[in-house]
């Protein structure tokens, strides 16, 4: 299971979080269209834009896009550090997804969108990760190879409700084992990375690790 390009469209993940009555912040259409251009403004007369995926852009990008590249970012990591009460949880047995946290670096996939589809592309994008407000969207330096990109990352808001700091790797295994939510397993979410870090040929030990304690601890 996972979100889809018709999903995106019918605002699913907005329509979802209003009938949960959870206390989360909701981002208006008039809003995310904001932040998308105060993101752009911040790189003004792109020919295309590139942006970093990292956990489940990486297996389904669900956006159209020209070109794709493996690159690394430094500055920040890949780590479960949102809660997810929706989706790959419920508001009793909450999942985790993943978010960028400052530190170290992160090895993800880039993609790059033209500027005559970047409207709809960027918003069915921004409806995605923007919903709850949950990331700050900003420009990273992507390397692949000899080349530099610039492009946008979703990094974790540490204001945001639902951060999950400093985690230990028993509570996050533990949530990962047994949440599930209408979008499928926080188990699934983290086997889909997995595989798609594999099939990028991108070496992940952390998360290579907590997919072997969750697959033992779904067995115990």
């Amino acid at each position: 299971m996972g979100l889809t390009r018709a999903d995106l469209k019918s605002q699913l993940l907005q329509k979802i979080l209003i009938k949960s009555a959870l206390n989360l912040p909701i981002l208006t259409e008039d809003q995310l269209k904001q932040s998308i251009q105060e993101i752009l403004h911040q790189k003004p007369n792109l020919s295309e834009v590139w942006v970093f995926g990292y956990g489940s852009l990486i297996w389904n990008p669900c956006i159209r896009y020209e070109n794709r590249c493996i690159g690394k970012i430094y500055g920040w990591h890949r780590r479960f550090c949102l809660w997810t009460p929706i989706g790959r949880g419920t508001p009793e047995n909450p999942g985790l997804v993943l978010g960028l946290e400052r530190g170290g670096s992160c090895q993800g996939v880039a993609y790059s969108i033209a500027a005559e589809h970047l409207e709809k592309e960027l918003l069915l994008l921004w409806r995605r990760e923007m919903v709850a407000d949950s990331y700050i969207p900003r420009w990273v330096k992507v390397f692949f190879g000899q080349q530099v990109i610039n492009a946008i990352a979703f990094t974790i808001n540490p204001n945001t409700p639902i951060y999950a700091k400093n985690l230990s790797t028993e509570i996050i295994v533990d949530c990962l084992a047994t949440a599930r939510g209408q979008l499928g397993s926080a188990a699934e979410y983290l086997h889909q990375t997995i595989e798609g870090l594999r099939a990028a040929e991108i070496k992940d030990k952390h998360l290579f690790h907590l997919h072997k304690q969750v697959a033992l601890k779904q067995l115990s």
